[in-house]
């Protein structure tokens, strides 16, 4: 009886079609971009600017010049001492040497002030977005469209982004990554002095070799600028002042939060 059930079965097995025990034929995956990681900070090239030794990457240089192509003298200058203030105080603190990512920090330092291009018709400037926004927009798409930056991880473009978009916002931004934190930090100290490690005669190089003579004009006259020509970008911000004392018709009254929220209320 069991060899007559075992012959059943072995014929119904041979009736059936091979496709019955194939396995269904997928599409190819998707090849995945190669995604560079971030290279250690000692394998990078370097070179010394006022005293300070800089990374020197490809990406750098790009962003280095793209920047120059964007900026105005007083903005290039505050951007340069900004990268070498923040460079300085890396240096100067052993935790900050052994995890910044050099190649973030100075893409997104090089880029954060992209905002501040008051060529008519910049591509890099919109007509409603804070400053610091465009910035971050603009430095964005400057990775994704270099060479290096195609591949670099999605995380790295984002503290970029982060960088430049909180470096103004510094109740944020210091509560931030690291990454993100030495951004605003350095930047900071170009308004405020040396700190953070950084001596007054390693300071006052970088001041030298970048001068600060054209610095409070330019940008007392860039506030006012960001004011006037996109006033809605500036209420209720830090930029505000400037645009409530010298700028005519400018209407932050009844266009604060406080309005905003309580007249939906």
């Amino acid at each position: 009886m069991l060899s007559l059930w075992l012959t059943r079965i072995f014929t119904f097995l041979l009736l059936l079609t091979p496709h019955s025990f194939a396995t269904p034929l997928r599409p190819p995956p998707t090849p995945v971009p190669t995604r560079k990681p971030p290279p250690s900070n000692s394998s990078l090239p370097s070179r010394i600017m006022a005293g300070v030794s800089v990374i020197d990457t490809p990406i750098v240089r790009s962003a280095q010049a793209y920047a120059r192509q964007h900026s105005s003298d007083f903005v290039y200058k505050h951007i340069m001492r900004s990268w070498l203030f923040g460079v300085l105080m890396i240096d100067a603190n052993h935790t900050l040497r052994a995890t910044t990512d050099r190649e973030i920090h100075a893409v997104a330092v090089l880029l954060h002030d992209l905002g501040w291009d008051q060529t008519v018709n910049s591509s890099v400037v919109s007509a409603d977005r804070r400053f610091e926004v465009d910035g971050a927009i603009a430095a964005r798409d400057f990775i994704r469209h270099h060479a290096d930056g195609r591949r670099w991880e999605e995380r790295r473009v984002q503290l970029v982004w982060d960088a430049i978009a909180l470096h103004s916002e510094q109740r944020i931004a210091y509560f931030k990554e690291l990454d993100v934190q030495v951004v605003s930090k350095g930047i900071s100290m170009d308004f405020e002095g040396p700190g953070l490690g950084v001596g007054a005669e390693a300071y006052d190089a970088v001041v030298r070799a970048f001068p600060k003579d054209d610095f409070k004009t330019g940008f007392n006259e860039t506030m006012v600028w960001l004011c006037r020509t996109k006033p809605a970008a500036t209420y209720d911000t830090w930029m505000q002042p400037w645009g409530d004392r010298y700028v005519a018709d400018y209407a932050s009254e009844g266009n604060l939060r406080i309005d905003t929220i309580f007249s939906k209320l």
